[in-house]
């Protein structure tokens, strides 16, 4: 049984994960107006957080030492964001080997406070921290999400189920990986996340084109296309994937404009640029 936080705010409201400067925005304006030493350190916590998204590494490590000052030994659960956040700081700056103990910390500490949905955020974290084990981790958290009565953990399912999906995606049981994307598409479709669908729907998309099922594949992301356009938004995955297909088709001709599209978009992706630059450098190449 969790046990349950009462009188909180529910900080998490706040976050708007694509927009991590109006994040930090929010969260200082509550800030202002957080009655206690308590929710105080804990808002600082997601402060930082918004900061390491907005690569302000500095920034966020001094905001959690004013955190590591305050008096948050009575308040694990504030404490265990603290260590979430740190670590987060650190994973993110190319720093994991600083990261995974303080998600390990997270995660002990998270259990025995009774708050799953921490244990659960702290043990997708060392999925990503530790890839080497991110199976073991991704599974553990998965049975502890599946296990809990609490909303908050059982959200948890959706992004667990994609993780599980890519994890055996990179080791090449496709499979296996498309029964996992399936369950996290299943659990959007559940929750009305229109977002998500599209991202849930891509991943299946890209897991049948690996199984050589590439005329599927192309449907799904010309049916994204579709959507996307009316929407008046534009996406350089989804113009990857069909160029993808189309090659994988042996259509070079039709594929080679979306090569181009699609790499003047990512070509911005600052990610992708310094994580994945033969992927970048491939959609130069073809389009």
């Amino acid at each position: 049984m969790d046990s349950p936080t009462p009188n909180v705010p529910d900080l998490d409201a706040l976050w708007d994960y694509d927009h991590p400067a109006e994040s930090e925005r929010r969260f200082r304006e509550f800030l202002r107006a957080a009655p206690d030493d308590g929710l105080r350190a804990e808002t600082l916590t997601q402060i930082a957080r918004a900061q390491g998204l907005q690569r302000q590494f500095e920034a966020a490590h001094a905001t959690l030492d004013q955190v590591e000052l305050m008096p948050i030994d009575d308040r694990p659960r504030v404490r265990v964001r603290y260590l979430l956040e740190r670590g987060r700081v650190f994973n993110s700056s190319r720093q994991p080997d600083r990261a995974v103990p303080l998600f390990g910390q997270a995660c002990d500490r998270a259990l025995a406070a009774q708050q799953t949905a921490l244990a659960v955020d702290a043990l997708h974290m060392l999925a990503i921290a530790d890839s080497n084990q991110a199976l073991a981790w991704n599974l553990k958290a998965l049975a502890l999400a599946e296990a809990s009565d609490d909303p908050q953990a059982r959200c948890w399912l959706a992004s667990l189920y994609n993780n599980l999906g890519w994890t055996y995606f990179d080791r090449g049981d496709y499979s296996t990986a498309l029964a996992y994307f399936e369950k996290a598409l299943a659990e959007r479709a559940a929750r009305g996340e229109e977002t998500e669908i599209r991202i849930a729907r891509w991943c299946i998309a890209k897991t049948l084109r690996r199984l050589d099922r590439a005329d599927e594949a192309l449907q799904v992301q010309l049916e994204l296309l579709a959507q996307i356009n009316r929407m008046g938004e534009t996406d350089g995955y989804v113009d990857a994937e069909i160029a993808e297909c189309l090659f994988q088709l042996n259509r070079p001709e039709e594929a080679r404009p979306y090569f181009g599209s699609a790499y003047q978009k990512l070509s911005q992706d600052v990610w992708l640029v310094e994580n994945e630059p033969a992927r970048v450098e491939r959609l130069k190449n073809l389009s």
